[in-house]
């Protein structure tokens, strides 16, 4: 083709688009608006990924400061690793020779350099209300390779052991600049400096000189000098060093360089991953060109007369697409340009409360501008596909009927329903499909929800003409705008269209996100009462006593109650196994807050949950009848149950494994949850056991409020550093879940209202001539605020029920995939093996009903609303035909 030809065939309906652009230019608004915003977006998420996604080369001085290269001595043979070794390495397992130490990986490195030595840690410090724990590291940031690990903001670094530097987050636990940071071993550091890291934010930090905070674990060196090369991290990887080298890292070698597995390992997007990616792609493609057909409709309906005098004067239907496509051409640049220029901007201004939300700091600000020439891309394309349709619709207008003054639509496909009808039932299928898949259903109801879509969009010209049709029973403003949206199909159906794509969407993520929430929620044990607490300590030799005071003086003595039972730590290690009759283990698992799993008591626990009455009155008859309530994870009809114990440790507390036979309670556990104990004995079955009941942890009658628990822990660690206390709160929906949601929801109602209001405004202006003959003839003014909300009531309400329909259907589908958990219990034995016992749950459904509710019948009465209050009442009176 040659090119001056092509550019002459196209110059003269781009001067007609860019024409058209500026003389309609509230409908180029719209259209400029509907393209910008996914542009925007895009552009938005893409800069401020690539900004906090600090590559390599970004993040090198936060993590090796001034050095080349930092080394740490595995001790796992030879080692294999990437690149960056952060990112993978392990351990081959062989080696020539016991590994190389400092002294052999710098005789590699070609002999002296300089080196510091870094080493990390956790540890605890007096703070107002007990002990805080503070992240730690032992390095001399004074020297020079030190430079960039850390910012200084006040005072100075640490010069001797005996001084430390710390984050402010340590400062807003009580210690203060020039005061003592007191550690919970007892040793006083000053605190000289405060500062943060360059690479975390939020966190306690501190940093003093190797051996401040005596660090336990190996250390890492940073060296200096020569840059290091990759043949000299492969020659140190050989005696078991793991090397991150700021050249290798900044300018890598080719991938072929990295061992088989290392590269499998490393290897970037998965397939499943790349495939979801595409589909959110090609969904939101669909979407924008769905937002914006309906302005490209109405601009080619008011360039009818002039496409006929085009035709008339011996244009061909190929030129009155290019007119009705030039516009597409026109709008999409600068509706690109525009989100772009836009996202950006909206990047920067973010950045910073993003910044805020996450723990790690954000590299420099980073524009990966062939990113964002493919989203300039995807903005002009779908533009072009938006007007594809109007294009060739006008193509096809009858020009003798537009000349005279008369509508010039074709007739309606009746093809079209035919394929709309088989693509819903491909979708349908899909998701029936990818449901009974056991991996891998996602992609199927992914794949098939957008088939759905698709023969949903197909479909829409037939729902619309049934409800005109079943609009003749309706008040005139419904009437005739139900009428209206049947006679201007090519602007209404890609309205209605966007809506139920819209809804779709949102309908089905949200039965998904709710259905996912209700499997946690209904399989989320509670190992206390709601609001009781426990507290525990896991060393060998606790200090109950000092925990029970620090307890009892944040909520009251009177709330703390001991729990004695078989201690299941220190050096002796009371092995307790229980047997119904008929033999066989009882119990698939147990777990709890406690540490022990057999309480010895003469009634009943109050952690025990979920017993009936009758459960718990058979369980205090045993107790009195000196016996045993023991768990089960199946009905067991017995009432007795065989006990063995055997005590294991050093050989002079050992001895043989005794056995009884005891009266006993049984209980069964609730389906798919593990009881917190194995069972509780009364104080005589552990006499007659010879087993000895120590305290084994503290329960705190509850409710234990947030601050109180807060109190609780960090008087509670200031007694014992081991003690850990937990406060039962049920389950708690992760924050990322309600923000989802939420996000989910204005998403959706921004773009469903976005969608009706275009709509709306476009067909009302489109409808000028009509509404002024309605006024002519005698129509009140009210008349047209009428009609304006009844069609915004029309397209908001069928596209949302359309859109739920059709979204249930992936959104029932996905639950299968997400919700179902085959043979996730086990049966231990023994020996201590795992044998899957073949139980399952799921799948879990649960409807937003609320959410529903309010996009499909709460959204399309507030639209209406809104533009029944907004439009004008009263229009000057024009001529019937333009």
């Amino acid at each position: 083709m040659n090119p001056l030809n092509w550019w002459r065939g196209w110059r003269l309906p781009l001067r007609i688009a860019w024409r058209d652009a500026r003389r309609a230019r509230g409908r180029s608004v719209l259209v400029l608006v509907m393209i910008a915003l996914p542009v925007l977006a895009v552009t938005a998420a893409d800069t401020l990924y690539a900004t906090q996604g600090i590559s390599g080369g970004e993040a090198i001085e936060r993590r090796l400061g001034a050095a080349e290269a930092r080394l740490e001595l595995s001790g796992a043979g030879e080692v294999q690793q990437a690149f960056d070794p952060d990112r993978t390495w392990f351990g081959t397992g062989a080696s020539r020779d016991e590994g190389l130490g400092l002294a052999g990986a710098l005789a590699v490195l070609g002999g002296d350099r300089p080196v510091l030595e870094t080493r990390t840690g956790e540890v605890r410090h007096e703070s107002d209300g007990g002990f805080g724990r503070v992240s730690v590291t032992e390095v001399d940031l004074r020297d020079p390779l030190g430079a960039g690990l850390a910012e200084l903001a006040t005072g100075r670094w640490a010069a001797d052991a005996g001084e430390a530097v710390v984050s402010h987050e340590v400062l807003d636990r009580g210690p203060v600049l020039g005061g003592d940071l007191v550690l919970a071993s007892g040793r006083v550091l000053e605190i000289v400096g405060v500062a943060e890291s360059t690479s975390i934010t939020g966190y306690p930090l501190a940093w003093g000189l190797p051996g401040a905070f005596d660090v336990d674990g190996a250390s890492t060196y940073l060296v200096g000098g020569e840059p290091v090369s990759w043949s000299q991290v492969r020659e140190l990887n050989e005696g078991g060093v793991v090397v991150l080298s700021r050249q290798v890292v900044s300018d890598p070698p080719p991938t072929s360089a990295l061992a088989d597995d290392v590269r499998w390992s490393s290897g970037g997007v998965d397939s499943a991953t790349m495939t979801v990616l595409v589909l959110v792609v090609v969904m939101v493609l669909i979407e924008v060109v769905l937002l914006a057909g309906p302005a490209f409709a109405v601009g080619a309906r008011r360039q009818a007369r002039t496409l006929a005098l085009v035709a008339a004067a011996g244009g061909s239907p190929r030129d009155a697409r290019r007119v009705v496509l030039g516009s597409g051409v026109v709008l999409g640049l600068l509706g690109s340009a525009l989100g772009v220029l836009l996202g950006l901007v909206a990047a920067v201004a973010i950045e910073p409360l993003l910044q805020r939300f996450s723990a790690g700091r954000f590299g420099p600000f980073d524009v990966a501008w062939t990113h964002l020439a493919g989203v300039a891309a995807f903005g002009l394309v779908s533009a072009l596909l938006a007007a594809a349709v109007p294009a060739w619709i006008a193509s096809r207008q009858d020009v003798v009927a537009v000349l005279a003054g008369r509508r010039g639509d074709a007739a309606a496909s009746r093809r079209s329903p035919v394929v709309g009808l088989l693509l819903v039932g491909a979708g349908v299928a899909g998701a029936v499909l990818g449901a009974r898949r056991s991996s891998g259903g996602e992609i199927y109801i992914a794949s098939s929800a957008i088939l759905s879509v698709l023969g949903m969009v197909l479909l829409v010209p037939v729902v619309v003409t049934l409800v005109a049709r079943a609009a003749r029973f309706l008040p005139l403003p419904l009437r005739f705008a139900a009428r209206d949206a049947a006679r201007h199909r090519t602007r209404t159906v890609p309205a209605v269209a966007a809506v139920a794509a819209t809804v779709a969407g949102v309908v089905a993520l949200g039965i998904a996100i709710t259905s996912d929430e209700a499997e946690n929620a209904q399989t989320y044990t509670a190992s206390l009462a709601s609001g009781d607490a426990s507290i525990n300590d896991y060393s060998r030799r606790p200090d109950w006593a000092a925990i029970e005071e620090a307890a009892g003086r944040v909520v009251g003595a009177e709330r703390v109650e001991q729990l004695r039972g078989v201690p299941e730590n220190g050096n002796t290690w009371v092995d307790i196994r229980f047997r119904a009759p008929e033999g066989g283990r009882l119990l698939d698992g147990w777990g709890g807050t406690l540490a022990s799993s057999v309480l010895v008591a003469d009634e009943l626990p109050p952690l025990l949950l979920g017993l009936d009455d009758s459960e718990r009155g058979r369980a205090v008859s045993a107790l009195g009848q000196a016996g045993v309530v023991v768990f089960a994870s199946r009905p067991v009809a017995a009432d007795e149950v065989r006990v063995s114990v055997k005590v294991n440790g050093p050989r002079d507390v050992r001895g043989p494994r005794r056995s009884a036979a005891l009266p006993a309670a049984y209980v069964t556990a609730e389906e798919q949850q593990y009881p917190a104990l194995q069972a509780v004995l009364s104080p005589a079955a552990a006499e007659r056991l010879g087993i000895e009941a120590q305290r084994v942890g503290l329960m705190i009658d509850g409710p234990v409020s947030t601050s109180e628990g807060e109190d609780l822990e960090e008087a509670v660690a200031q007694a014992a550093r081991d003690a850990y206390v937990y406060v039962e709160r049920g389950y708690q929906a992760p924050d990322e879940t309600v923000i989802i949601q939420l996000v989910l929801a204005g998403l959706g109602a921004v773009l469903m209202l976005g969608g009706t209001l275009t709509a709306t405004f476009l067909a009302l202006s489109d409808a000028r001539p009509d509404l002024a003959t309605l006024s002519a003839v005698g129509a009140a003014p009210r008349t047209r605020r009428g009609v304006a909300a009844a069609y915004a009531l029309v397209v908001g309400l069928v596209g949302a029920v359309l859109g739920a329909l059709v979204g249930a259907v992936p959104g029932v589908a996905v639950t299968y995939p997400l919700t179902v958990q085959s043979g996730g219990t086990c049966e231990l034995e023994g020996s201590g093996s795992c044998t899957a016992s073949g139980l399952g749950s799921g799948p879990y459904l649960d409807v937003p009903w609320l959410l529903v509710l309010g996009v499909v019948v709460g959204l399309p009465l507030l639209t209406s609303a809104v533009v029944g209050l907004t439009a004008r009442s009263r229009l000057p009176l024009v001529a019937r035909l333009d």
